[in-house]
């Protein structure tokens, strides 16, 4: 499987603020251990809840989806973590034993 190549992940965040479209950008800064991307994988959502690119995979890039509108609305980045210590990585289906963080930022 191919991911979405970073030139992709940025023109689709261009072409969509060009368009009107609320735009945040998703961006791994941190792993530990067993993660499924690496450090600089990214992900861009727009207001709609359209993505393109990947963090992690599975129900993660939901939660950090979710959390992206809300940085959107907001304009206020997050810096988020999953990891198998903490509740909400069974939650939302990291349980690889790893830990990700993921840096969401409004795109403006």
């Amino acid at each position: 499987m191919q991911l979405d190549r970073d030139e992709d992940i940025l023109r689709a965040a261009e072409d969509w603020r060009k368009a009107g479209r609320g735009v945040a950008l998703a961006t791994v800064v941190e792993t530990w251990g067993s993660a499924p991307r690496p450090a600089g994988s990214s992900l861009v959502i727009n207001d709609e809840g359209t993505f393109l690119g990947s963090v992690s995979g599975g129900c993660v890039e939901g939660a950090v989806v979710t959390e992206a509108l809300d940085v959107i609305d907001s304009g206020t980045p997050k810096l988020l973590e999953f990891g198998v210590a903490d509740e909400t990585a069974w939650k939302v289906g990291l349980s690889c034993g790893g830990t990700i963080r993921v840096f969401v930022e409004k795109v403006d």
